[in-house]
C-alpha cells in the first residue's frame, strides 16, 4: 500500500444522482455503501475529502475531443445522471471541483488544493476506472503523488477495461492497488 504520509481521499466522478441498480447506475448498492463509509471514515479522522465532478454545458462547447471516441454526450449540466450519486455529498468546507476533461488535474484547481493540504498520497474512488480514474492516476503519478486506487470502489466501462486500467496503474506504482478493506484497516490506525 502507498497510503503513507499526508493523504487525501479524491472522489472522482462518483456520479449518477438518485439512480438505482435497476436504472443502470454503476454506483448503486455495495460500491455506494463502501464509498459512503470511506468518506465518513476520512472525515472522522480529519483526512481531506476532495470531490471531482465531470460536467458539460448542454451546448457541448466544452466537451472537446471526448465525442471523437466511444462516448456520446455525457455528464450534461442539470441532468440527474450528472449529479453526485445519491447518498454522497460534499460537506460545505470540502472542495467540490468541476472538470471538463477526463483527468481531474487538467484545467482544474486540484493540484493547488492538494498542495494547500500538503498531501503526498491520494486515495482514488469513482469512475470510470479506464477513463477518469486512469487519467487522474497517471497525472497524479507525474506530479509525484503516491496513488492508491481502491479496486472495489471503482467501476470500468467494462470488466476488461477495468482490469486493464488497474494493470496500467499497477505498472506505474507497484503498491497502488488497494481494497476498501485495506483502507478501512489503515483508517483505524490514523
Amino acid at each position: 500500500m502507498n497510503i503513507e504520509g499526508r493523504t487525501a481521499l479524491v472522489v472522482v466522478d462518483f456520479q449518477g444522482g438518485p439512480l438505482t441498480d435497476s436504472a443502470g447506475s454503476v454506483y448503486a448498492g455495495e460500491q455506494l455503501r463502501k464509498a459512503i463509509a470511506m468518506v465518513d471514515g476520512c472525515r472522522a479522522r480529519g483526512i481531506p475529502v476532495v470531490w471531482i465532478q465531470e460536467v458539460h454545458k448542454p451546448h457541448l462547447t466544452d466537451i472537446g475531443r471526448e465525442l471523437d471516441g466511444s462516448e456520446g454526450p455525457h455528464c450534461i449540466e442539470g441532468e440527474p445522471a450528472t449529479e453526485i450519486a445519491h447518498g454522497l455529498a460534499p460537506a460545505p468546507e470540502e472542495f467540490h471541483i468541476p472538470k471538463r476533461r477526463y483527468s481531474s488535474f487538467f484545467g482544474t484547481e486540484l493540484d493547488v488544493v492538494l498542495k494547500a493540504y500538503r498531501v503526498d498520497s491520494l486515495i482514488l474512488i469513482g469512475g470510470f476506472t479506464d477513463i477518469c480514474i486512469l487519467y487522474t492516476a497517471v497525472d497524479a503519478h507525474q506530479r509525484d503523488f503516491f496513488v492508491n486506487v481502491v479496486t472495489d470502489v471503482v467501476s470500468g466501462s467494462s470488466q476488461q477495461a477495468h482490469d486493464d486500467a488497474l494493470t496500467m496503474v499497477h505498472y506505474l506504482q507497484h503498491r497502488s492497488l488497494v481494497t476498501s478493506e485495506e483502507v478501512t484497516a489503515w483508517l483505524a490506525t490514523v
